[in-house]
């Protein structure tokens, strides 16, 4: 796998960590009329998310209120997504999100049955329920799979389409890297090319997905960056959660990445489609330097 346990995400723990006295400061940040968006920044963008549910549950006592409510009623618009959005523990936050883009209904896989069809659906339902295989890889399996993957681009029946689905949620992602190696060697051609050949619409763009992510997550975060910044003007919410999710994962490398592969940083991307505190929030959970700009 390449060099994803160096990853490197941007928002850490703080030393000397005090929650009593950080709700303190946000309990004066959103009272009266105003509200300190400055001092929210640099309090929720430099605390890891456990840091954060401590001070929620210090603010509950302290005032008796919810913080995430009282951020939701004090701020407007994206920077409200951003403050709101780091408050929930990382795997609510994405099914969150997913709820979100299903527009309603409480459970997830009821919401994700009732929104897609065929195929992709099923792939989702699979990613949803999580049961893919922990760190284990088989030589001889990979090669086996490979071959159905083959076969599956080949022939593209509904039953084909389902065994591609199998190997491609169910398998670890250390048996995933052998078996896309073995793809290539039997097919002379490389998965998410003969995926493109092969495919279309959303199961296609799934299937694609579920590759870059086992290949490198970074790289695939970038490229979803990217794509959300540049191909669909600026699409907040998507931004937004990557930022969130990958902030204590990744995000680092996430940004080496980017600016590897597509020439300028994602900070200079930020700061050309955001303004003003929404900015700066999401600048700081980047946690840039001064060469970034």
């Amino acid at each position: 796998m390449n060099s994803s346990h160096q990853a490197q995400g941007t928002i850490f723990p703080a030393p000397n960590f005090n929650p009593i006295m950080d709700a303190q400061m946000l309990g004066g940040a959103l009272q009266g009329f105003g509200c300190d968006k400055g001092m929210l920044i640099s309090i929720l963008t430099q605390r890891c998310n456990s840091q954060r549910l401590m001070i929620a549950e210090a603010y509950q006592n302290m005032y008796g209120r919810d913080l995430i409510g009282d951020l939701k009623e004090k701020l407007s618009d994206h920077f409200k997504d951003v403050m709101v959005g780091l408050m929930y523990p990382p795997p609510s936050y994405d099914a969150h999100e997913l709820w979100h883009a299903m527009k309603y209904g409480s459970n997830l896989q009821e919401d994700i049955y009732s929104e897609t069809s065929g195929h992709f659906r099923d792939t989702l339902m699979n990613l949803v329920q999580g049961s893919r295989e922990e760190g284990y890889t088989d030589p001889a399996m990979a090669a086996q799979d490979a071959m159905v993957l083959w076969e599956a681009c080949q022939q593209k029946t509904g039953e084909h389409k389902t065994m591609l689905q199998v190997i491609l949620c169910n398998k670890s992602y250390q048996q995933l890297w052998l078996v896309f190696q073995e793809f290539q060697n039997i097919s002379g051609q490389d998965i998410v090319d003969a995926i493109n050949e092969c495919y279309d619409g959303y199961f296609q763009e799934l299937l694609v997905a579920i590759v870059l992510c086992v290949r490198d997550k970074p790289a695939y975060f970038a490229y979803r960056l990217h794509s959300a910044i540049h191909d669909f003007g600026f699409h907040n919410k998507t931004v937004i959660r990557i930022l969130i999710a990958r902030s204590e994962i990744d995000l680092m490398t996430i940004r080496k990445r980017y600016k590897e592969r597509y020439g300028k940083s994602l900070f200079h991307d930020i700061k050309n489609f955001a303004s003003g505190h929404y900015e700066k929030a999401l600048l700081a959970i980047c946690a840039g330097d001064a060469e970034d700009y």
